[in-house]
């Protein structure tokens, strides 16, 4: 079939229709992005030239650089390890429940940072589980295992959270890899280890890397993560820059930092587009399942069931222990040491809708819910029409993409507590402004979700027929009929796919939020932020049953991504 093709000997005419399709993308892009970070930068060289450099404290600039380049690279490293066996068992075996082990590993990664964090809490936290149940089994007085606020929790966070990259990433490669070249190998007297090492990783290389640099980019750019779990003591770049700008009121610092986690996230992003380009030069398209073998050897069996068993340890059992803590009440027995009585409960459910305190920012989870999904409706909206417009410029052959489209890749690698932070710089009067202008959340949700869709959409543009819309505009259809008509129908999966996908994205963003959001028209993750920041039971129990609130909601949107078949390694 013939792809989308520009209009042959007429470079005026394609370059201006081009210019057509990128000018709202660009315009949004340059006004609600270019111009926040140039003023960031600006208010930066303001503060050198005025004040000297003197004025910065160098120390608190290094000591969160340092401390994020070396969590961001331990983290991807101990990723690598468990996501690259796994990322080949799910390509090369088939076993039962497969499908709904990659719906589970799949979560993750949709899960917005608070409901991570909650999750981990209800497992390992002081009042988790696994400390409920070594204080009843040992008769303890106080929880044994201390990991909340250390590193330790900020690793075992980033691996739940980025595992299901490389599986998608280089499963993918993998099940469109020819299997014949492997086979070739094994014929040849290879072994599997040696076909595996020489044969299958040297074409999955980029692969590999693409995964390692992407997991590397969220680990380094990580916010509620290290905000929830990691404690006052371990401060990444995000975080520093979230201290310094809100709590402190130091922008020129906070713009420092800035600007060096953009440079340092600009890079990684323009190698792996680099990357990813590479990668698709390497594989072919696979018939789905070809690559599958079913398990035949006891050391198969063992291999896929030990892997899949610690999967589930790792990436199911903490969202378990989220769920079933919004149900569980614990009251300790004053009278006897380390005795503890555990039953299921609504009461945390029901304390959501009743305002004991008579708190004046108190807010009711049906309106956080409500503010979350009209900011995530809305998001998809603008993501939506100005992704279908960037997508259409970019299956068109000209010069202008070869600078666009990085420019239009740009948010991806860009701090969302940055992007917050010049917003509230730049946005500060009418008819713009944080207090009198709430659509700015999705506009900076938008952002993060538009290299996403994109990447959604055009594939499925460019695999259009163009005999298809030749035949339409020789039967008298004009261009909005051919689109409506011939087009439409053929991208509507993948518009579906990028419309859930952004709608996600903004249902669980929380460090654009938190700098933007007004007290009495929370989100869902900040309500669930303001809760778990309060002591006591009851706003731990609270927080536990709106972070299931949000599980389900991403739940349901991962269940609806699968039923659409469209590979989310496609999307990164």
């Amino acid at each position: 079939m013939s792809q989308v093709q520009p209009v042959s000997g007429q470079p005026t005419h394609t370059l201006r229709r081009s210019l057509l399709l990128w000018l709202l993308p660009l315009v949004f892009l340059m006004f609600f992005f270019f111009y926040p970070l140039g003023t960031i930068f600006f208010e930066v060289i303001k503060t050198a030239v005025t004040q000297g450099v003197r004025y910065f404290n160098w120390s608190v600039i290094w000591r969160p650089l340092r401390f994020t380049i070396w969590q961001a690279s331990l983290s991807t490293l101990l990723t690598l390890i468990i996501g690259l066996p796994s990322a080949y068992v799910f390509a090369r075996f088939s076993f039962p429940g497969k499908g709904t082990m990659r719906v589970l590993t799949t979560l993750p990664f949709i899960l917005p940072t608070v409901v991570v964090a909650a999750s981990f809490n209800a497992l390992l936290g002081p009042n988790g589980w696994i400390n409920l149940l070594l204080m009843r089994l040992f008769d303890l007085s106080s929880p044994p295992v201390q990991i909340i606020n250390t590193f330790s929790a900020i690793l075992l966070a980033h691996i739940f959270y980025n595992t299901t990259i490389v599986i998608r990433v280089v499963g993918s490669a993998l099940a469109q890899m020819n299997p014949r070249y492997e086979q070739a190998a094994r014929v040849l007297g290879a072994s599997r280890w040696r076909a595996l090492w020489q044969v299958t990783f040297p074409m999955i290389r980029p692969a590999v890397l693409a995964a390692t640099l992407l997991v590397f980019l969220f680990d380094f750019t990580s916010f509620g993560v290290i905000l929830l779990l990691g404690g006052p003591r371990l401060a990444t770049l995000e975080v520093e820059i979230y201290i310094q700008a809100l709590n402190l009121l130091n922008l020129p610092v906070a713009g420092v930092l800035s600007a060096i986690q953009l440079l340092v996230t600009l890079g990684v992003t323009v190698v792996y587009q680099r990357l990813g380009f590479a990668e698709s030069s390497q594989v072919s398209p696979r018939l789905r399942g070809e690559v599958e073998e079913p398990l035949r050897s006891w050391r198969q069996r063992l291999l896929v069931g030990g892997l899949v068993f610690f999967l589930v340890l790792l990436l199911v059992l903490p969202l378990g222990a989220l769920a079933l803590r919004s149900f569980s009440q614990t009251s300790a027995n004053r009278g006897e040491r380390g005795t503890y009585q555990t039953g299921l409960t609504l009461d945390y459910y029901r304390e959501l809708f009743i305002n004991r305190r008579g708190s004046l920012f108190y807010v009711p989870p049906i309106d956080a819910a409500r503010n979350s999904l009209i900011y995530a409706s809305a998001t998809v909206v603008i993501s939506l029409i100005l992704g279908f417009l960037a997508a259409y410029a970019l299956v068109r052959r000209s010069k202008l993409n070869r600078w666009f489209d990085p420019l239009l890749m740009l948010p991806l690698g860009t701090s969302a507590v940055t992007l917050g932070l010049g917003f509230i710089i730049v946005f500060n009067r009418p008819p713009f402004s944080v207090n009198a202008f709430p659509y700015l959340i999705p506009i900076a949700h938008s952002l993060v979700a538009l290299p996403f869709v994109v990447r959604v959409l055009q594939p499925a543009i460019l695999s259009i027929p163009n005999s298809l819309r030749q035949a339409a505009a020789v039967l008298g259809a004009n261009s909005w009929r051919v689109f409506r008509e011939v087009d439409l129908p053929i991208v509507l999966r993948a518009s579906l796919v990028a419309a859930i996908f952004s709608f996600t994205i903004s249902l669980g963003e929380f460090g654009a939020t938190s700098f933007l959001v007004r007290p009495e028209y929370p989100t869902l993750p900040i309500a669930i932020y303001r809760f778990l920041s309060q002591p006591g039971a009851l706003n731990y129990g609270q927080a536990m049953a709106m972070a299931t609130i949000l599980l389900a909601f991403c739940g349901v949107s991962i269940l609806v991504l699968e039923r659409l078949q469209e590979p989310v390694t496609r999307i990164l």
